[in-house]
């Protein structure tokens, strides 16, 4: 069934989510970052390594666009989602990442003048609300007085990161292939990933780190892309995107089986008004592609 494919990344991803909380105990934020990457190059080079080459030339004039998209998917997003756990959740976190959808029709907007829809606004009004209630722990009111979460925040600006990667993927559109794509990125990535490495206070893995550091690299860095890129083929990049919704409830559901988070109150309450505001945004988004379709007599 073709709709596995999303479903099965989503749940690595929110999977992933709750490891990079558990390495947040183990590891050094920069460490994780640094290995993830670098396993997945390995993992992917056998497979890659001769379509790069042959297409190195090609290639070429289109780095300065790579290291963009990989400074922001690959370098600001999952560096910040390390150091974040630190501070907050992974309830939390894998709620704010329900934002990514919101936040590329926002900055789709504010940077390309991309006209909002009603139905839009709408559904960023909700998210807001949302938001506010989660980070105020439903109290939105007590944020006034006091700093918000520096976790919260840094889960902000990484799914803010990963939102701009969206857009910015979809409109250079390199011409490569998703692998070989993918791989140019994770390159590039290292390049920024192995200075940012000699920062760790210690790049040793402990025992209780090598599964973890094997699940965000292979599992959520090639498996899970692997499923979503077939969901893409077989469902659309429309229908397959709203599987994402179900992210902040497998994440939940896994936190609390594993790490022992519970679900509060105000989980749910803002939780389900960031997804209610993200299912308005992207029904207005489907609703005008279905209306620009070609009509057939």
């Amino acid at each position: 069934m073709p709709v596995l494919f999303p479903l099965f990344a989503v749940l690595i991803w929110a999977g992933n989510t709750v490891v990079s909380k558990a390495a947040a105990q183990v590891l050094d934020p920069a460490a994780i970052s640094f290995y993830r990457w670098l396993i997945a190059l390995l993992v992917l080079t056998p497979f890659a390594l001769r379509a790069f080459w042959l297409q190195r030339q090609a290639i070429r004039p289109h780095l300065g666009r790579f290291a963009v998209l990989a400074l922001l998917g690959m370098v600001l997003y999952q560096c910040l989602t390390y150091y974040a756990a630190h501070d907050t959740t992974a309830t939390n976190m894998g709620v704010i990442c329900a934002l990514m959808p919101l936040l590329g029709l926002l900055l789709n907007g504010l940077i390309f003048r991309q006209r909002v829809g009603q139905a839009a606004l709408l559904g960023v009004a909700f998210s807001l609300t949302g938001v506010l209630y989660l980070l105020g722990q439903g109290n939105p009111v007590s944020l006034l007085a006091s700093s918000i979460n520096r976790g919260d925040v840094l889960m902000l600006i990484g799914t803010s990161a990963y939102a701009l990667y969206g857009i910015l993927l979809k409109r250079w559109s390199p011409p490569f292939g998703a692998w070989l794509n993918l791989y140019v990125q994770v390159m590039l990535a290292m390049l920024v990933l192995t200075p940012l490495a000699l920062t760790a206070n210690s790049l040793a893995i402990p025992s209780q780190g090598i599964p973890l550091v094997l699940f965000a690299s292979v599992a959520a860095s090639v498996v899970a892309p692997y499923f979503w890129m077939r969901g893409i083929t077989h469902l659309g990049s429309e229908r397959t995107t709203i599987f994402m919704n179900l992210l902040p409830l497998f994440t939940a559901l896994i936190a609390s089986a594993t790490l022992g988070e519970t679900i509060q109150t105000y989980h749910w309450i803002g939780g389900g008004l960031i997804l209610l505001g993200v299912s308005l945004t992207q029904g207005d988004a489907i609703g005008k592609l279905w209306a620009r379709r070609p009509q057939t007599a």
